[in-house]
C-alpha cells in the first residue's frame, strides 16, 4: 500500500508523465521543501524565525486556554452530565488535560498539516479518554464510497480506526501554514542569519585593501587571512597597521541605505498572512495605534480563531456524539474573555435590538451563552412603561 501511495504521488499513471526523484515536486515526499533561497524549511527550522514561533503559540496556546462546553439546543443548558463533557473541558486522560490536548493538535496542525487523536471508548462505546497520536504515524486512507479511516503506527504494528475513533483537526485545505508560506519564511530566516554574520563581523561591511603594487594569488589569500584574524569579529575596532603602502578602504553600504530594517519588518507582515494574523498581534507595532490594535484583536477572534473552533466543535460532536445525540446538543468554546474589549459595543447593540423590538430577552441571553428564563420570549420595549388600563368608575 505505501509503494502504491507512492508511485500515485510520483504521477505513474498512464494518463500523465511520470515524475523522477530529482524533481522538486517528489522532495516534499522525503519531509524536504526546497525554497528559492536555497533555505531548507521544516517545523522545527521554521519556528526558529520568531514572527512563525509567536504566531503558532498565540493560536495554539489561545484555543487550548478557551473552555469548551456541551449544550443542549433547545434550553442553552450546560449538559456537564455527559460522558463527553469531561474529556473537551476537564481532562482528555490520567495525563492530558483536555486544554492541554487542543493545545497540541493545534500545534500538529499548524506545524505538519493535522492533528490526530485516538478515542478509547467502553465496553457499552461511550468515550473514555482521548489519546494524541505522534505526526507522521497516522495516515488518513479511502473506501470505494469515500468513507474515510485511518492506519495508526503502535508499538504493536499497524492498527486501522475507523473515522469515528480518530479526532482529527486539519489545518487549512489540510497543508501546514509552513508548507504554503515555506518562500516567506525561507527569507526570514535568511535576513536573521545574514545580520547575525553581519554584527559577527563588529556589524561593519567587509572593505578593500588597496596596494601599490601588484601581489600574487598566495599573497592575497594570506593578507586577507592576516586582516579577517586580527580584525574581524570580537577584534574589530583595533588598529590597524599596513606596510608597503597599502591602504584600507571600507564600503560604504549601510543597513540603511539598503532598507534592511524595512525588509525584515515586511517578512513579518508576510508571515502574519500565511497564518492569518493581525500584524499587532505578533508585535508589528509600526503601523499600530490604539484603536485599530483594539479593532485587530477582534479581527484575531472573527479571522484567526474561528475557523479553528468551528473545526474544533465538529470533531469533537463526531467523535464524542452519536447522531441522535448531535441532533439535541453542540460544542461551543466560551469566547467571553476574548471579547472584554468589545464588551461595552455588543451591550449597546444588544440593547438597541431589544428597544426596536427585533430580539427577545432569551434571545439575548442566548448570544451570551445564558439558559432563557421565564417570561423572556416577548418583544415588548423593556425601557418603556405602559400605563395600566384604567378601571371602571362606580355608579353613582
Amino acid at each position: 500500500m505505501a509503494f502504491e501511495k507512492i508511485k500515485h504521488a510520483l504521477g505513474f499513471r498512464a494518463e500523465q508523465k511520470a515524475l523522477t526523484l530529482t524533481d522538486a515536486e517528489a522532495l516534499t515526499l522525503f519531509g524536504v521543501l526546497p525554497t528559492s533561497s536555497g533555505v531548507t524549511i521544516g517545523p522545527g527550522s521554521a519556528m526558529r524565525v520568531p514572527a512563525v514561533a509567536c504566531a503558532v503559540g498565540l493560536i495554539s496556546e489561545t484555543i487550548g486556554a478557551l473552555p469548551v462546553k456541551l449544550y443542549e439546543r433547545a434550553s442553552k443548558a450546560t449538559l456537564t452530565d455527559h460522558d463527553a463533557y469531561r474529556l473537551v473541558h476537564d481532562e482528555a486522560n490520567e495525563w492530558t488535560s483536555a486544554a492541554e490536548l487542543r493545545r497540541n493538535l493545534t500545534l500538529d496542525a499548524l506545524l505538519y498539516g493535522a492533528g490526530h487523536a485516538q478515542v478509547i471508548r467502553l465496553a457499552d462505546g461511550s468515550p473514555y479518554e482521548l489519546h494524541r497520536l505522534e505526526p507522521g504515524k497516522v495516515q488518513r486512507e479511502y473506501e470505494p464510497d469515500g468513507e474515510p479511516f485511518y492506519l495508526a503506527t503502535t508499538d504493536s504494528g499497524q492498527a486501522r480506526l475507523s473515522f469515528r475513533d480518530v479526532l482529527r483537526i486539519d489545518a487549512m485545505g489540510g497543508t501546514s501554514p509552513i508548507t504554503l508560506g515555506r518562500e516567506a519564511i525561507a527569507l526570514a530566516l535568511s535576513f536573521e542569519t545574514h545580520i547575525g554574520s553581519l554584527f559577527a563581523n563588529g556589524g561593519r561591511p567587509s572593505g578593500v585593501i588597496k596596494a601599490t603594487k601588484i601581489l600574487d594569488v598566495d599573497a592575497k589569500k594570506k593578507l586577507a587571512a592576516s586582516w579577517f584574524n586580527t580584525h574581524g569579529g570580537t577584534r574589530s575596532g583595533g588598529t590597524a597597521v599596513l606596510d608597503e603602502g597599502m591602504d584600507y578602504l571600507p564600503l560604504s553600504t549601510t543597513l540603511a541605505d539598503a532598507q534592511f530594517a524595512e525588509n525584515r519588518l515586511e517578512q513579518i507582515r508576510e508571515i502574519a498572512r500565511i497564518f492569518r494574523v493581525p500584524p499587532t498581534m505578533l508585535f508589528e507595532l509600526s503601523r499600530g495605534t490604539w484603536s485599530n490594535t483594539e479593532e485587530m484583536a477582534r479581527q484575531f477572534m472573527q479571522i484567526t480563531l474561528k475557523p479553528w473552533l468551528t473545526a474544533w466543535s465538529w470533531a469533537y460532536a463526531r467523535c464524542l456524539l452519536t447522531p441522535a445525540e448531535r441532533a439535541a446538543a453542540y460544542f461551543e468554546a466560551v469566547t467571553d474573555d476574548l471579547l472584554t474589549t468589545d464588551t461595552a459595543a455588543r451591550a449597546t447593540a444588544y440593547g438597541q435590538y431589544r428597544s426596536m423590538g427585533a430580539m427577545t430577552a432569551n434571545e439575548v441571553r442566548s448570544g451570551l451563552n445564558l439558559p432563557p428564563k421565564s417570561g423572556g420570549e416577548t418583544l415588548e420595549n423593556p425601557y418603556i412603561t405602559t400605563a395600566k388600563e384604567k378601571t371602571s368608575e362606580p355608579e353613582a
